[in-house]
C-alpha cells in the first residue's frame, strides 16, 4: 500500500486530506475502500471520470 500520508494538504485551513485518486488506484484500475466494514470500489474510467460503488 502506497504512502498517502504524503498526500494530505498541510496548509489546507479545514484539514481536509487530499489524496491523488491515481495513488490509490495503484494498479490502473479499481481501489477497494472499507468504511465501517462495508467495502466500496473506486475506480477511474476511461473517459477519466470516477466511479464509487458499493
Amino acid at each position: 500500500m502506497p504512502d498517502l500520508s504524503a498526500h494530505r494538504a498541510q496548509d489546507n485551513p479545514e484539514d481536509t486530506a487530499v489524496y491523488d485518486a491515481r495513488d490509490l488506484i495503484v494498479n490502473g484500475q479499481k481501489a477497494n475502500i472499507v468504511l465501517d466494514g462495508q467495502t466500496y470500489t473506486l475506480r477511474i474510467t476511461r473517459a477519466g471520470k470516477l466511479i464509487l460503488t458499493k
